[in-house]
């Protein structure tokens, strides 16, 4: 493992002159105090981001359906096939609802659903082909769990499937179903989801093909902070083999409704995670804050933690809000909050390129 610091202090030490920190040094911040790793993780987001600009993206997010096979048991939105709660929404209802978007600036689709037993590869490329034939967004959408399901569903490979997906309009992968990419922790709680390898892969085959991904992490479930910290080192991993992320975003888990149950991480916890993962991931330039889960004072906060962006106005949630947790922000008040920062607002598409500084 190389150099390995014995202690916290030697831990913030490094991060703080820019070296590489291994996997037991950042197991060793989560002791270190608080305001000390944020004020190392904002010196670290500022030398990456020296400038004034924290920015949001003004986008939709899109749930097609909530059937699925997957079972997750930290998840509140999904319902089983038959289920009378189940749903589909139907091509011009979606198209609605991107029309919708399109005329209050948004530049970005985020589509999301369950693994559903019964759609077809077809279904998501005809949907993909009508939204582009009518809008000018960024189509970033499904995740890899939801590339992986349709190629086993297709008897294709995964790569096959996302270049089919791509000639039909997808854009930019999401990188939803991550959850901790750690299998001993995934058979506990998505056991029938993709592996932490399978996860990999589709970012990888994302790669070859010329699109972007983010990547994300829930935590504060049943994983340990290692379990937590092998998952940063995994993601820092693939982005020095590919480069194909342009973004990481923390969120904690949200125990209500769920199988998993228990009680939320706390503000701080989420902080210092922030924080961490800013310093651990180097080479991923840009963090993002969970307004969804935290609302909006932590995420404002976050700004002095690491994160130089406040993710999106989805105008539409719906898989946190199934877990009991309704926060709602507009772009305008994005905006205040990264002014009450101290700092100053941009709108970005999703490659992170400003389209307008407000």
């Amino acid at each position: 493992m190389g150099r390995c610091a014995t202690n916290w202090k030697q831990a913030l030490d490094r991060a703080s002159r820019g070296e590489r920190l291994e996997a037991e040094e950042a197991v060793a911040l989560f002791r270190a105090p608080l305001a000390a790793l944020g004020a190392a993780a904002d010196a670290e987001c500022r030398r990456l981001h020296p400038g004034p600009l924290r920015t949001f993206v003004v986008d939709r997010n899109i749930n097609y359906s909530n059937v699925c096979v997957s079972g997750c048991r930290f998840c509140a939105f999904f319902r089983p096939r038959g289920h009378l709660d189940g749903y589909l929404l139907t091509q011009n209802e979606i198209l609605d609802k991107v029309e919708e978007a399109a005329g209050l600036g948004a530049t970005q689709i985020l589509m999301q659903g369950g693994l559903h037993p019964d759609l077809p590869l077809s279904w998501f490329e005809d949907t993909l082909r009508a939204v582009k034939a009518r809008f000018a967004v960024v189509v970033h959408s499904l995740s890899a769990p939801e590339v992986v399901h349709l190629a086993r569903q297709s008897g294709l490979t995964p790569r096959e499937t996302l270049r089919r997906l791509q000639a039909a309009g997808l854009d930019s992968l999401p990188g939803g179903g991550a959850e901790i990419l750690c299998d001993e922790v995934r058979s506990q709680v998505s056991p029938r989801k993709c592996t932490t390898e399978e996860w990999l892969s589709v970012m990888r085959d994302v790669h070859a093909l010329g699109m972007r991904a983010t990547a994300t992490m829930m935590f504060g479930h049943v994983e340990s902070l290692a379990q937590r910290v092998e998952h940063l080192i995994r993601v820092r991993e693939l982005q020095d083999e590919t480069g194909v992320f342009t973004a990481f975003i923390p969120w904690t888990f949200q125990p209500a409704n769920t199988a998993v149950g228990g009680e939320a991480a706390s503000a701080h916890d989420y902080l210092r995670t922030l924080a961490i993962s800013r310093l651990a991931l180097d080479n991923v330039p840009n963090l993002q804050a969970s307004w969804v889960t935290q609302g909006g004072k932590i995420a404002q906060l976050s700004l002095a933690f690491g994160a130089n962006d406040l993710g999106s106005t989805m105008m539409e949630e719906n898989v946190v809000r199934a877990a009991g947790v309704c926060f709602r922000l507009s772009a305008e008040q994005l905006c205040g909050l990264i002014r009450g920062a101290g700092f100053t607002p941009a709108r970005r598409d999703t490659y992170y390129q400003i389209l307008e500084i407000m």
